[in-house]
């Protein structure tokens, strides 16, 4: 048996033991872990497994975070959300296993196709849209849904993984180390999510809406320099016409993906339910939202800008505040 380097728990080769799984290939490298096809040398079957990264090892939520997402896995039965098999600790390093899906990731089928067809996206998108309705009524939020975290099988089903940022009832919040206080992913990150909300299921919505979007032009509707910039996009700009960049999309379709990629969530639709219904009945899509302009698209402050004032006002508030201790200081001498 080859031996785990506890230091240096990224480099598992193919052929290592871990725990009872042998490594057969390692298939991506995520923000906190490293994720490989192996085999349960006891059930005699192939699955994943999830191990993070070694900077992550001195954080107790690390483990909080795969406990939680298999939480998640362990309860949902439905064929577009990736099923847990199990988790565990090996040498003091914490694990998860889940099945096994062959396929491709969405992420390389918008790289290698896109723009997709139109019938084609569509599809997707509903059945992306109905294993997350399945999962928002189980009393789930993903809060982090990209093309990378789906994986679209042979039959063309997608399946939905990675739920460790997911947000369930009764779940308190945690702060895990190397990131941010807003947690997802910029390019998909919600308005809400960027204030520093922790988001519902309207949130799921625009995240959807924005891989709906990439799938039929082949791009995201906001781009950047940094993810600074593209955050404050989401805020403050107005996403480019679907059906302008891509004629072949009805307005009917691109109304759709409009509606999901509302600043406000209460101009989303109300439900994913709702969006699939949109989608079965696109002749009833009222097209006139592809018409409305935002209040502004360049004259309202930017993240970035937001942040100076408010490290200017933090720090004029400190000057403030020596100066009336000064004052006080100053009167009580005798």
């Amino acid at each position: 048996m080859n031996a785990y380097a506890i230091m240096n728990p990224t480099m598992l080769q193919i052929g290592d033991q871990f725990d009872r799984y042998q490594i057969q290939a390692h298939m991506a490298q995520g923000g906190m872990s490293d994720i490989y096809r192996a085999f349960d040398l006891v059930n005699r079957r192939e699955v994943v497994i999830k191990v993070p990264d070694q900077t992550m090892l001195g954080d107790p939520a690390q483990y909080e975070r795969f406990q939680r997402e298999l939480e998640v896995m362990d309860t949902l039965d439905h064929p577009a959300i990736l099923k847990g098999l199990g988790s565990g600790k090996f040498n003091r390093i914490p694990f998860l296993v889940t099945e096994y899906v062959e396929g491709t990731s969405l992420r390389s089928l918008i790289e290698s196709s896109a723009p997709l067809p139109v019938e084609k996206a569509i599809e997707l998108a509903r059945k992306i849209a109905d294993g997350m309705s399945y999962c928002h009524k189980n009393g789930v939020i993903h809060r982090d849904l990209k093309p990378e975290n789906i994986f679209i099988t042979e039959i063309n089903q997608p399946v939905i993984m990675d739920f460790g940022l997911a947000l369930t009832k009764g779940a308190h919040r945690v702060t895990y180390s190397n990131l941010s206080a807003t947690m997802g992913t910029p390019d998909y990150m919600s308005p809400e999510q960027i204030d520093g909300r922790r988001g519902d299921q309207r949130t799921d919505i625009y995240a959807l809406g924005i891989i709906f979007f990439e799938m039929l032009t082949g791009r995201p509707p906001f781009t950047g320099d940094s993810p600074m910039v593209v955050m404050s996009q989401h805020l403050n700009s107005l996403p480019p016409r679907v059906d302008k960049l891509n004629a072949a999309v009805p307005q009917n379709i691109a109304a759709i993906v409009s509606t999901c990629l509302q600043k406000d969530p209460d101009a989303r639709f109300s439900s994913m339910d709702a969006m699939i219904e949109a989608l079965d009945n696109p002749e009833a899509v009222d097209t006139r939202i592809l018409d409305r302009k935002p209040l502004s698209t360049d004259g309202g402050p930017s993240l970035a800008m937001l942040q100076i004032w408010k490290g200017i006002g933090l720090s004029i508030g400190v000057l403030i505040a020596l100066i009336i201790l000064a004052l006080i200081l100053q009167t009580m001498r005798p």
